[in-house]
């Protein structure tokens, strides 16, 4: 496995049942205890949202391979997330005349919705299949020079007090998603 850096962006990890479940079974693995696989949850880090920008940049450094793990919120990335690629993919790093520090890695979408694949087509409830809603992540992809990887996505991942949902059988999918995640790190 190269290094491989994920960002968990997730606003109230402690009690998510799909990307905390994501984030311990990666914490399990021989790259994690070895080293070459490095998660940093950005609510943990940084609960006040207040960026440590030449620390995560530094960790991107490292980094061959860079997932961005989180809940797909409004058709986008969490708050958080959303700051964290605002602040730390800068110019001059990941961007501009000298701005090559991101080029060549590979970028990884890794991300759940509470809606089910059938919703995200054209005349469906979000009249968008998923690729198309990534476009401005794919962009910033693009510009940076990183290497665009095919999302993961688990849909039906819904977690929300007073809609009908299965703790047991999300953990289950949040599992097979953990274990498609971690291959697809192996490959990478």
């Amino acid at each position: 496995m190269n290094n491989t850096l994920i960002i968990v962006g997730h606003p109230t990890y402690e009690s998510s049942f799909t990307t905390k479940t994501i984030t311990e079974f990666l914490n399990a693995t021989p790259e994690f205890l070895t080293g070459s696989l490095k998660i940093r949850n950005l609510i943990s880090l940084y609960p006040d949202y207040k960026i440590d920008i030449d620390a995560e940049q530094d960790a991107l450094s490292w980094a061959d391979v860079v997932v961005l793990q989180f809940p797909f919120y409004w058709y986008s990335v969490p708050a958080i997330l959303k700051l964290w690629m605002d602040e730390v993919f800068s110019y001059g790093f990941a961007y501009g005349k000298t701005g090559n520090k991101m080029n060549g890695k590979k970028l990884l979408l890794s991300f759940s919705t509470g809606g089910p694949q059938e919703a995200y087509a054209a005349g469906a409830r979000n009249n968008f299949n998923i690729e198309e809603l990534l476009f401005p992540i794919k962009q910033t992809s693009n510009l940076m020079g990183t290497q665009w990887e095919n999302p993961l996505v688990s849909f039906g991942m819904v977690n929300i007090s007073g809609i009908e949902s299965d703790k047991t059988v999300t953990v289950e999918k949040a599992k097979l998603h953990a274990l498609k995640l971690y291959e697809l790190c192996q490959k990478a």
